[in-house]
């Protein structure tokens, strides 16, 4: 999305920071398969050159839909690019608190006039099918328990400790609590859009200021998708909840780039091409109690062969020798073989 590129070439701050405001909100639309209207992004323009307001900007996206017919296929635009400027809005606030209540408030901004039900839990029951699960549906936390269980999870990470943790380990970890906030689902609809804007403050809180923005206006899909994988597991087809895709959006987030982002890749059918020296289906973790360690590393392998020793320990929830003994192993017993060192080559099935 080359959306207010010339502004970010030009390198001034002030608008630097508003054009990836501005790419982010509109980006975020994809989740929901929204798409801004070319006013929304012409009225975006002139905030970012100074010559209006945010408070400008909403005023006049609510005076444009006031003058036009109200039509099926228009409503979904008018969600687009109102959404878009709130998200704009909240994202230039210097202002955060860790909390529920900011949590549900932030729903609210962005769709009150839109959803009735805007920053309020729901009362009922949902399911969603999604294509990276073949159709198959997340289960969401139960409509009689959602407030009680976002506060647990809210209050866990209000005490967690990072004093100590590499960085690596703080990517982990916020990885695994924000998908246990997006999986509560406490809201009917806009809940990925909310947890996004709701996670981007949170990390400027947490002093990462220069999180790369960019990432969720070009790959809002791609941290849906990953939502969802770290959220489902059907055991009786071999499928396990995996928080690896999110771990690896967050790296990228991070400015890391661990590697590139692809939504097919997080498909539970997904299978590497024929020409690949592995074929095999893309799940998650095997458990050690369902297959002996060995054939547990080779599983894992097959899916990534960039792993590295400590990578396999905390998929496998095994200790970081064991991990080493049985990677010995198998390349004593001529099954595996690495290339390059032990933290930036590969593996390679013999």
């Amino acid at each position: 999305m080359d959306l207010f590129e010339e502004y970010l070439r030009q390198g001034e701050p002030n608008k630097v920071e508003k054009a990836n405001d501005w790419k982010t909100a509109i980006g975020l639309q994809q989740v929901d398969g929204l798409q801004p209207s070319d006013y929304l992004v012409d009225t975006a323009r002139q905030n970012i050159e100074g010559t209006i307001t945010i408070a400008e900007v909403k005023r006049r996206i609510d005076s444009y839909y006031e003058q036009r017919p109200t039509v099926d296929e228009s409503l979904r635009t008018e969600e687009a690019d109102k959404v878009s400027a709130r998200i704009a809005e909240i994202l230039s606030e210097k202002t955060f608190s860790f909390s529920p209540a900011e949590y549900l408030t932030i729903h609210r901004r962005l769709f009150q006039g839109l959803f009735l039900h805007a920053g309020k839990i729901r009362d009922y029951n949902i399911t969603k099918k999604e294509w990276v699960l073949n159709g198959e549906t997340v289960l969401y936390a139960s409509a009689e328990s959602l407030m009680a269980t976002l506060e647990y999870d809210f209050k866990q990470e209000k005490v967690f400790n990072y004093n100590g943790l590499s960085q690596q380990a703080v990517i982990e970890h916020l990885a695994h609590f924000i998908a246990n906030v997006w999986q509560i689902h406490p809201f009917g609809e806009g809940n990925t859009r909310t947890t996004a804007v709701f996670l981007i403050k949170y990390l400027r809180k947490l002093g990462f200021a220069k999180v790369t923005n960019n990432l969720f206006a070009e790959h809002a899909w791609y941290f849906r998708n990953a939502l969802v994988r770290a959220n489902y597991e059907d055991l009786s087809k071999g499928i396990h909840k995996t928080d690896r895709f999110l771990i690896l959006f967050f790296e990228n987030l991070l400015q890391l780039n661990r590697g590139e982002l692809k939504n097919r890749e997080m498909h539970v059918q997904y299978s590497l091409p024929k020409n690949d020296t592995v074929n095999d289906t893309v799940n998650d973790t095997v458990n050690d109690t369902v297959k002996s360690g060995a054939d547990a590393v080779l599983d894992l392998i097959k899916q990534d062969n960039t792993l590295t020793a400590v990578d396999i320990s905390q998929q496998l929830h095994i200790s970081l020798s064991t991990a080493k003994r049985r990677l010995k192993a198998l390349k004593e017993k001529g099954l595996l073989d690495r290339v390059g060192s032990d933290k930036t080559g590969v593996w390679r099935l013999l």
